[in-house]
């Protein structure tokens, strides 16, 4: 992953998604970081976030709760590591905020991102048709990796950088 310095990449334990996107990198950093720019495109419909808490600082909270389309409510609770702004932001539900070790996740049946744990890092970089837009997501192990690619990580991260794009394009 680029701007990451500090970090090789391991294929047997992180998954990555990289596309250029037409829009500015401030304008991704904004509905990143903007729960109410959040909301609408953070999990690939029919599913939809339903609340969103950021506390944009290393230690500070990042909390949205989840919707199926069934009308069940999935409460997912993270504590940010860096943020860089317009350029990257780390986070993980290995810790609360103020960094506090998490319990270990409990099965959360209809929702398995919930059940591992896992630090995610976006980077975005100026581009000349916009943002170079990286996702990388960091698991503990082999069987979390596995699991979260089989859930469709590539597909449903291109669905909701698709539903940002257009919420940006929209809004303009």
């Amino acid at each position: 992953m680029a701007n990451s310095n500090h970090y090789q990449t391991n294929p047997e334990l992180d998954l990555s998604f990289e596309r250029v996107v037409d829009v500015p990198p401030e304008k991704i950093w904004e509905a990143w970081t903007t729960p109410e720019l959040l909301m609408p495109w953070f999990c690939p419909l029919p599913w939809r976030t339903v609340a969103c808490e950021i506390d944009l600082r290393p230690g500070g909270r990042f909390h949205t709760v989840m919707q199926s389309p069934e009308g069940q409510t999935f409460p997912n609770d993270g504590c940010y590591l860096e943020i860089i702004e317009n350029q990257k932001l780390v986070w993980t539900n290995a810790l609360e905020p103020g960094f506090r070790p998490a319990k270990p996740p409990e099965a959360s049946p209809g929702h398995e991102c919930a059940e591992f744990m896992m630090t995610a890092t976006i980077a975005l970089e100026p581009h000349a048709n916009g943002t170079k837009y990286t996702a990388l997501v960091q698991h503990a192990d082999k069987v979390a990796r596995i699991k979260h690619e089989k859930m469709g990580f590539h597909e449903g991260w291109g669905i909701c950088l698709d539903q940002l794009v257009a919420i940006i394009k929209q809004s303009n």
